[in-house]
């Protein structure tokens, strides 16, 4: 069958697998119908993101789960790019939300909040007159301010004259005194930032392209600048205007660890997230440019160190969680590279730290839905999604749903190794989907 749904029960570790076994994917949750525009409405195409969660999952798992007669706190606590976020501003719902990554909070804010389109012009026509010199082509260093990244590292990614243009446009932003208005014109600069640099388009992993001509900045700033601020202006016009006009009322989103989620105990209603994989250190190797240009990180191995499921020699927290199944997965990768076995582990250790702050949160009767795809590594099978409904249990939720969800090639976000597990390049031919197809796991807090 597609999905199954369960009565109230706690399932062992061989109910779990046999469970998954039996699935079916669902064609309604597929989306396979839906365009590139439809996955990037509103103000879900502001900024590209690896792996993208897309909107029409967020908007059925509401539709399914909420009243919108009701007041309703949705949840996101690895809010990536904003998503779910989003989605719940647009329905006039209250959305929490986290990310250790810095460029993740930047992105979803500017997703997420809406401008007054009008005062939005006259900052886009304050910009434009501030930076009119560029009009002309490239002004030299000194007659604009700049304010350029502390990293020799932008050296290796940026020509000196794109260097200094995308500088210059930085030091205006700055000027900014509107945080929001701020934000928004960030992520738009962030946008940007591997079209202006060497960074090779096709890779989806960090990978130079020395034949390639980078864009001018200004101009490249400019055209992605008037898509957002249409973008924009449609949002403003969806979200009800109580929200709209008293945003900080509605989005509380920040900066910080999922394993300690500052917000208090049984305050959401529903949760809906895409966590990370074990390899979730790609995100700090994609990110890093704007990680640098924004002085979010001046070392990268510090800024990789953050992310869950890393192996961080210095992190002496305990290990949590019990999972007969992530104990075999483990068993097996023992014999085909012992050197995976810490992080492997201390991802799930991280993660079952992640739901017990999930349960905490939540109200009595709220759901958690989690999006998540299982992987190989070494050609070991890492069974995330079984493992997940195991820790989840452990935190005390019921498992109420599963649904097998095939994403459709156009989306699907390109091809592994399965030795490293890493994106890797279409061409290598031992390479297997990297996910065709992930689950979505509903769990309720009794």
């Amino acid at each position: 069958m597609p999905s199954i749904a369960l009565k109230e029960r706690l399932l062992s570790a061989s109910q779990i697998l046999d469970l998954f076994a039996g699935l079916q994917p669902d064609p309604a949750w597929s989306f396979a119908e839906c365009t590139p525009r439809d996955t990037c409405r509103l103000t879900h195409g502001y900024h590209r993101y690896p792996a993208k969660f897309i909107p029409q999952i967020v908007d059925k798992l509401l539709d399914s789960y909420t009243n919108p007669r009701w007041p309703t706190v949705v949840n996101d606590l690895f809010m990536g790019s904003g998503t779910t976020i989003a989605c719940a501003i647009e329905r006039g719902y209250r959305a929490t939300g986290t990310d250790i990554n810095e460029v993740a909070c930047l992105i979803t804010r500017a997703k997420s909040t809406p401008l007054d389109p009008e005062k939005l012009e006259r900052r886009r026509l304050w910009l434009y007159e501030r930076l009119r010199p560029l009009d002309d082509g490239y002004v030299s260093n000194g007659a604009l301010p700049a304010i350029l990244p502390g990293s020799e590292r932008i050296d290796t990614w940026f020509p000196e004259r794109q260097k200094h243009e995308l500088g210059q446009i930085l030091a205006a932003l700055m000027e900014i005194e509107d945080e929001d208005e701020r934000n928004f014109f960030l992520c738009c600069f962030s946008h940007i930032l591997k079209n202006c640099s060497l960074w090779h388009m096709g890779s989806t992993k960090p990978a130079r392209d020395l034949s390639r001509e980078p864009r001018r900045p200004w101009p490249t700033f400019l055209v992605h600048l008037q898509k957002m601020t249409d973008r924009n202006r449609a949002f403003w016009h969806t979200v009800p205007p109580a929200v709209r006009t008293h945003i900080h009322e509605y989005l509380d989103v920040r900066c910080h660890d999922a394993r300690e989620l500052p917000f208090p105990d049984n305050s959401v209603d529903i949760q809906i997230t895409s966590p990370p994989y074990v390899t979730s250190y790609e995100y700090a190797d994609l990110h890093q440019l704007t990680a640098l240009w924004l002085h979010y990180v001046h070392d990268l191995r510090d800024f990789r160190q953050k992310f869950i499921g890393t192996s961080r020699p210095t992190n002496h927290r305990p290990y949590h969680g019990r999972s007969a199944i992530a104990e075999e997965i483990l068993a097996q990768m023992e014999t085909a590279n012992v050197g995976l076995v810490p992080s492997i582990r201390r991802f799930f250790s991280d993660m079952s730290e992640c739901f017990a702050e999930s349960y905490r949160i939540l109200k009595p009767g709220g759901r958690a839905c989690y999006v998540i795809g299982n992987t190989q590594l070494k050609g070991i099978a890492v069974r995330n999604a079984e493992v997940f409904v195991e820790l989840m249990q452990e935190a005390g939720f019921v498992l109420e749903r599963v649904i097998m969800r095939q994403i459709p090639s156009k989306i699907l976000p390109q091809r592994r190794d399965p030795n490293s597990g890493r994106f890797v390049s279409h061409q290598i031919p031992q390479c297997v989907e990297a996910y065709p197809v992930e689950y979505i796991i509903i769990m309720r807090k009794p």
